[in-house]
């Protein structure tokens, strides 16, 4: 990981922070001032098949087919972590807090040693003090997603947390047209719709196949997994920020930090009950450091996921999860197959493909609020300046 992210460097300008500009490809048009108002309409077809042109580009690029893979690994990887705690449930270990503990454990070892090789201890030491707050938010938001969320489960019905899953997308596209000037072509709402119409046929074949549980107390869990999807959208936009204008191991060794004492001290409050009860074998042992291995590869792949594209593609890509989960399930579960999850997995993935369909050739690697040149951002890996520097976001 040290090569992969060890060469990303910090922008120095002095451009101005509110100088920001919306990215559009270069069209091929021409227009002659000499032309007669009878040729208006010829006027108007190299203009039209610039913009058929531009349907496509993005996806002739091989940043393209990257960030569709990335996306399913992150989900394979969430729903995994999932499986085990599903797992350690079945085994009488429920101790949601002290197994992700040692996730942030685990990336603060990794990536923190990195920051502190890159950057010497004085600086590392002056990075704590000057930008604690901001890490320290981003990791509280993350810890306390997670931790609301396993409480929705625990209080609401299945089919109620899940139709939840449409309010993070929601949060994210309302926040980034208001506060980061982002700016989604129609094509992008259409993916966005046709996505969460795979996600609905989900959660309808969910209730078909009697998959749903009752309710332990259905007003609590749905304010539950209403505040921790509205978390998550804060969570995940705050994060593509940060690795936008900062190298990835600064950013994941900070979550990984803050996200340690933060979740340690949630740990000692609330699990503590739950250790005396808990089983304690092998199989549990070897449980707790899958949950982490795999949440380990979604931590390190979501910031590049995030830089070479976005907070709200992150998401969608995440409504696969109930298809990979149906998948691991009927191995280790003996789950059934109902005839609409092959077509609601269609439709995710078509609404995945149609999200790029008119962006240019940086794609959503360009990022608005980095001003026109993304002079204020970090040359790093998945970001626009990288791509412009060397042809690829991702070399």
């Amino acid at each position: 990981m040290a090569d992969t992210y060890g060469n990303e460097k910090i922008a120095v300008t002095d451009a101005r922070p509110e100088a920001t500009v919306l990215y559009g490809e270069e069209k091929n048009q021409v227009h002659s001032v000499a032309e007669s108002t009878e040729n208006s309409d010829r006027q108007q077809e190299p203009e039209k098949q610039g913009r058929m042109a531009r349907l496509f580009t993005y996806m002739k690029t091989r940043e393209f087919w990257i960030v569709i893979v990335l996306g399913q690994i992150i989900a394979l990887a969430n729903i995994s972590s999932s499986t085990f705690s599903s797992l350690l449930s079945m085994k009488g270990t429920s101790i949601p807090a002290f197994q992700t503990l040692w996730v942030y454990v685990l990336l603060n070892l990794v990536y923190s040693s990195i920051t502190i090789y890159n950057y010497g201890f004085k600086k590392w030491f002056r990075l704590l003090y000057t930008d604690c707050w901001r890490y320290f938010i981003l990791s509280f938001l993350d810890v306390e997603g997670n931790y609301f969320m396993v409480l929705a489960y625990r209080y609401t019905s299945l089919l109620s947390a899940e139709l939840f899953s449409f309010w993070t997308i929601i949060v994210i596209v309302i926040i980034s047209f208001i506060f980061l000037h982002v700016r989604y072509h129609i094509t992008q709402y259409i993916g966005v719709f046709v996505a969460c119409g795979g996600m609905g046929l989900l959660i309808a074949s969910d209730y078909l196949r009697g998959a749903n549980y009752p309710a332990a107390n259905q007003l609590k869990g749905d304010l539950f997994a209403l505040l921790a999807s509205s978390i998550y959208a804060f969570s995940n936009l705050f994060e593509e920020y940060m690795v936008s204008k900062r190298p990835m191991y600064e950013v994941i060794g900070q979550m990984g930090f803050w996200g340690m004492f933060i979740n340690g001290v949630q740990c000692a409050i609330f699990d503590r009950g739950q250790f005396n009860g808990a089983v304690w074998d092998g199989q549990v042992a070897g449980y707790i450091v899958g949950y982490t291995l795999v949440l380990f590869i979604f931590y390190t792949l979501a910031p590049i996921l995030l830089r070479i594209s976005s907070a709200t593609f992150f998401n969608i890509s995440l409504l696969t999860m109930n298809f990979w989960g149906l998948i691991i399930g009927i191995q280790v579960f003996h789950y059934s197959v109902h005839f609409l999850y092959p077509i609601a997995f269609v439709m995710i993935v078509l609404g995945l493909f149609a999200y790029f369909l008119g962006e240019g050739k940086l794609g959503e690697s360009f990022k608005p609020w980095l001003g026109k040149d993304q002079e204020l951002g970090v040359d790093g890996v998945g970001t626009a300046r990288r791509a412009k520097e060397t042809g690829h976001a991702i070399v």
